[in-house]
């Protein structure tokens, strides 16, 4: 199971732990909803202003699309629960191959 509950046997102490639990994890996706909205008020902004050249703006847009990726995965499919490591190996995997595949070919373009 991803989440295990605790059972105490009191049905009372067992409601509180999972509203406790929730608000926590509630509060975790509210800040980072909020933190992916800012990044890509930024994104925007960076397009927006006239002074960037390409060269920066389009690497700056990648690192910040890297970074909302890492927060979706962590706290909106909830990748940092307990019982997620064969999918994050899975995931890590393929970002990996994709990585080295990328590699690859923009060595073989490049030389």
């Amino acid at each position: 199971m991803a989440n295990p509950q605790v059972n105490s046997g009191n049905p009372r102490v067992d409601i509180e732990y999972r509203r406790k639990k929730s608000a926590e994890e509630m509060r975790y996706q509210v800040i980072s909803f909020a933190l992916m909205i800012f990044l890509t008020l930024i994104a925007f902004a960076a397009v927006a202003v006239k002074g960037f050249t390409a060269w920066f703006t389009v690497p700056f847009i990648i690192l910040l699309a890297v970074v909302q990726v890492i927060f979706q995965l962590y706290y909106f499919m909830h990748m940092s629960h307990k019982g997620h490591e064969a999918p994050s190996l899975f995931l890590y995997s393929g970002v990996l191959v994709g990585a080295i595949t990328i590699l690859t070919f923009t060595t073989i373009i490049w030389w």
